[in-house]
């Protein structure tokens, strides 16, 4: 180990590329990671703070975010004569575009009845609506287009005016709007529509037993509200996730060869040193073990540094983009280790290979 320490502080600046090429790798596999968990966070968002742990939707429909689901008018009131059920929740939800300033914006409508539940799960500014033309925005993006309270904007060709600004209701993809489902059945021509039933079931009551019963009704997909949400993960992870694991792998091998690299050339120029070694009985076994040891130096104080960057570059993202949910979890710190453990591997493969095929006489002999 003192051998490996003595051949990389002796080049700083050869050390330092190492050490920021591992650095920059992981703190890009750790950022494409945790933007990767902020977008099935964002996706699930609604569900998770939602009422209720069964999802009842329109036969065939199996997705939130996914499909559009309309109920047959007596759905709500079968449901909740359903023996141990506690509350039905209904919504009224809908994908439409909003023009803000010029600018085609994508937003999910919730229509939901105040009293009930179903809506925002912070206000962190004004309050729930009261009539048909009142709506809750998304805070971040009532930031982007400059809105708040007071201010009108117009949906479906309907004016609305803002009385509530809601927290972590936005993502990547798009943004929530909250509206009372009278307002919503309004702007879709449906009275008395219903999209979902957000179902709660009695305590002391058995949920699958709940859930059997429900499903027994005709013409309904009756799921898990976690089931419904991890069939919203899986569907948009489609679109970005093979993406991110491109980019992982790309990041993963430009920091191995950083460090390959700079060990093989430190290993090249030291090839007498490790010839003198030979000569005195070393055996390859100890002077791979250096080799390996260069390179887990460099890697490992570059994961360190890596860490720390991508803790700093998560919170300028956020900070830029709050659309953009960065989530770095306990374990992508051990998961950083482990793939600068790996890089250190895979960077020491070549050098070894030198060093093992060094002839102590031939060394000497340049």
């Amino acid at each position: 180990m003192l051998v490996a320490r003595k051949n990389l502080v002796q080049e700083k600046t050869r050390l330092a590329l190492s050490v920021g090429g591992v650095a920059l790798a992981i703190m890009l596999v750790l950022i494409l990671d945790g933007l990767q968990v902020g977008m099935f966070r964002q996706i699930t968002a609604y569900l998770d703070h939602s009422e209720g742990s069964i999802v009842v939707a329109q036969d065939g429909v199996v997705n939130l975010l996914g499909a559009s689901s309309l109920l047959p008018p007596e759905t709500q009131e079968q449901v909740a004569g359903v023996r141990g059920v506690d509350e039905v929740v209904p919504i009224l939800s809908q994908f439409v575009i909003l023009d803000l300033h010029g600018k085609k914006q994508p937003v999910y409508l919730v229509g939901y009845t105040p009293e009930v539940g179903g809506g925002p799960w912070e206000i962190v500014d004004g309050r729930e609506p009261r009539n048909d033309k009142e709506l809750i925005f998304d805070r971040v993006l009532a930031d982007r287009h400059g809105l708040g309270i007071g201010d009108r904007v117009e949906v479906m060709d309907r004016q609305f005016r803002i009385v509530g600004v809601s927290s972590g209701t936005a993502s990547w993809m798009t943004s929530f709007i909250f509206l009372q489902k009278s307002a919503v059945e309004g702007l879709l021509s449906a009275p008395g529509a219903t999209s979902f039933l957000l179902v709660s079931v009695d305590e002391g009551r058995e949920p699958e037993a709940v859930l059997t019963r429900i499903a027994r009704l005709t013409d309904l997909e009756v799921l898990w509200k976690s089931e419904m949400a991890s069939n919203d993960t899986r569907l948009f992870a489609r679109f970005f996730s093979a993406p991110v694991r491109l980019m992982t792998g790309i990041a993963f091998l430009v920091g191995a060869l950083v460090v390959g690299l700079v060990i093989y050339t430190a290993t090249v120029e030291r090839q007498r040193e490790f010839g003198a070694l030979k000569a005195l009985g070393a055996p390859n076994r100890l002077l791979y073990l250096v080799v390996l040891a260069q390179a887990l130096l460099a890697a490992l104080l570059g994961t360190a540094i890596g860490t720390g960057l991508a803790q700093a570059a998560s919170a300028v993202i956020m900070a830029v983009r709050p659309q953009f949910l960065v989530v770095l979890e306990a374990d992508m710190t051990g998961r950083a280790a482990v793939i600068g453990l790996a890089m250190a591997l895979v960077a020491a493969l070549l050098p070894a290979r030198v060093v093992a095929q060094l002839a102590p006489a031939e060394v000497f002999r340049r």
